[in-house]
């Protein structure tokens, strides 16, 4: 089973993916952050370093998207992915392409290496999109305090978040779980975290064993 966590950036994925992750018994795939050569210098200088870090991130996604299918074509183990290889696509890229900061050349460039990968991927059992305005995701982003996050502007995260929605209102790939956070702290509030356990043990009860049937499935 792959669940996969999606949103903005600072809308909690990664801490959630891996509470989830201690919850159920599952294994997580974060996103390269860390380990990423290219994202500081992209915040420095976007038109720069915006393509080297698209291919980036969707290489290292589509390499997440490949041992998810080997994992799931040999035993049964539950995967939880923090970022899914669509966001890198209708998100991220397409934002840098609509503000001119990513090239006609270098996103019809990217476009055609993303569809050629998507013929390859299996969408997730479950997708989770974790819905977050720009308080919250300002109040997440200073408080894990990565430096070259600070200086990202108001009107990005607004941009991303438009993109977003769009995104999941469109999404037929598979099921797909919406959960506002905006009033939610499911670190430091128990009661949060059990509400959000209780939306997805929901979830997954009633996903349709078939996938044909599951692309209809939202909440």
């Amino acid at each position: 089973m792959h669940i996969a966590i999606t949103g903005n950036i600072g809308a909690g994925k990664t801490t959630l993916a891996r509470q989830l992750a201690d919850h159920y018994g599952w294994e997580v795939l974060c996103e390269a952050v860390d380990n990423n050569p290219f994202l500081a210098d992209f915040y420095a200088d976007m038109p720069r370093w915006a393509f080297h870090l698209q291919i980036f991130f969707l290489n290292s996604r589509f390499g997440q998207m490949r041992r998810v299918r080997a994992i799931s074509d040999t035993d049964k183990t539950w995967l939880i992915q923090d970022r899914t290889i669509y966001e890198d696509a209708h998100i991220f890229a397409r934002n840098l392409y609509q503000t001119g900061v990513l090239t006609e050349r270098d996103y019809q460039t990217y476009r055609s290496v993303f569809d050629n990968m998507l013929s390859l991927v299996r969408p997730p059992d479950l997708m989770i999109y974790l819905r977050a305005d720009l308080p919250k995701l300002r109040a997440q982003i200073q408080k894990r305090g990565r430096s070259f996050e600070q200086a990202i502007s108001d009107d990005y995260l607004n941009s991303l978040n438009q993109l977003y929605e769009e995104f999941v209102a469109t999404y037929h790939e598979g099921p797909l779980l919406c959960i506002d956070v905006n009033e939610l702290d499911h670190v430091e509030r128990e009661a949060d975290f059990a509400e959000i356990i209780r939306q997805i043990d929901e979830s997954l009860s009633i996903i349709p064993p078939n996938s044909e049937a599951s692309q209809s499935v939202r909440w």
